[in-house]
């Protein structure tokens, strides 16, 4: 049963871009919901639905946890505020969580990959995934059973 604070978090959270590939790509352990530091003109472009996280990754260094390759487009309105579209941007993670991510991240193959970006009320929020890299037969027996899933709806669907 959700108490009263999930059920507000649920209904206005808003995702605006995914990272489709990644559960494609690896897999997802654990996930954690990380804020970013922006810019108000990056704001104004992730509102518009202006980003892309197709090959971002993020890491550790020095304690802090930062996201790289995440394309943010300029602002159209912004002039000299905008920034580099493919900066490197921070991640906010309490001290806690960092360490988890540090101690998962030295495990051999594992990784830190952004799943999507969404809005949490007013905030932008990131979900960064602890994953592994799948094989290529991995991929292939991921794409097999969801082939037969989608025959077996096909024929319980022809039954109704």
């Amino acid at each position: 049963m959700l108490n009263h604070g999930e059920k507000m978090k649920n209904s206005e959270t808003k995702i605006i871009a995914q990272n489709k590939a990644a559960r494609h790509e690896y897999f997802v352990d654990e996930v954690y919901e990380a804020g970013i530091v922006l810019t108000g003109t990056e704001v104004k472009s992730i509102r518009q639905g202006r980003v892309n996280l197709k090959d971002s990754f993020a890491y550790i260094k020095n304690g802090e946890v930062f996201v790289a390759n995440m394309h943010v487009s300029p602002y159209e309105q912004g002039n000299i505020a905008n920034k580099d579209p493919l900066r490197v941007r921070k991640l906010l993670l309490n001290k806690r969580e960092i360490r988890k991510l540090k101690e998962a991240v030295q495990k051999d193959g594992y990784t830190l990959v952004p799943l999507n970006l969404h809005f949490s009320r007013a905030n932008v929020k990131m979900d960064l995934a602890v994953a592994k890299g799948k094989k290529l037969y991995d991929k292939r027996e991921a794409s097999a059973k969801r082939d037969a899933m989608r025959s077996i709806d096909r024929a319980m669907k022809k039954y109704k």
